[in-house]
């Protein structure tokens, strides 16, 4: 783990957790929680109320991050396009790495299954400002239905995930050619 014993019990919490949820999923239990961020379960329930506060808390951590790596910054490419085929040409670099299992955000929602969940309510933050990036691309570059095509790259984007993460599927090219198509038909410029 990342996470060093110098760093304070609530860091290494969030970065034990984090790590784990990703890999192993949202049922790992406390006890394990606690053994890898090398914190006794008192401290953890002194930090958080339980492990879903955990799991909520690593999330909206975890979000401008992975934000940061997926979405091009303003001068990263010159149109609305430009960008979103960037995000998309991201994701398919991301999705080449071994330790990749999908987005986190939706994991962890189709994990929890309920949408009043803490760490649901941050992953529907993420999953919506993302939406509303699309959204917003879409609108600057001219689409006829900005949020039409929001929902449908959101698609592309969720489904491309999961089975990129279940190593079903391998995103090379598959992700910019469909979105291209789709920002096509919506008349994108």
């Amino acid at each position: 783990m990342a996470t060093t014993d110098k760093a304070p019990p609530r860091d290494r919490l969030l970065d034990a957790a984090a790590e784990l949820f990703y890999r192993d999923g949202v049922s790992i239990g406390v006890e394990a929680l606690c053994k890898a961020a090398g914190v006794s379960k008192r401290s953890m329930y002194q930090l958080f109320a339980s492990k879903d506060d955990v799991l909520a808390a690593s999330l909206d951590r975890r979000s401008a991050a992975y934000a940061e790596q997926l979405v091009p910054g303003p001068l990263d490419a010159d149109t609305p396009r430009e960008r979103i085929l960037d995000l998309f040409e991201r994701l398919e670099t991301a999705a080449l790495e071994p330790g990749y299992q999908g987005c986190p955000f939706l994991a962890a929602l189709v994990e929890l299954k309920d949408p009043a969940h803490p760490a649901s309510l941050v992953a529907q933050a993420a999953k919506e400002s993302l939406q509303e990036w699309f959204r917003g691309q879409g609108e600057a570059g001219g689409a006829r239905e900005p949020e039409l095509l929001a929902r449908q790259l959101m698609l592309v984007f969720d489904g491309a995930s999961a089975r990129a993460g279940a190593r079903i599927e391998s995103l090379t090219g598959l992700t910019t050619v469909t979105a291209t198509a789709l920002m096509d038909a919506a008349g994108l410029a």
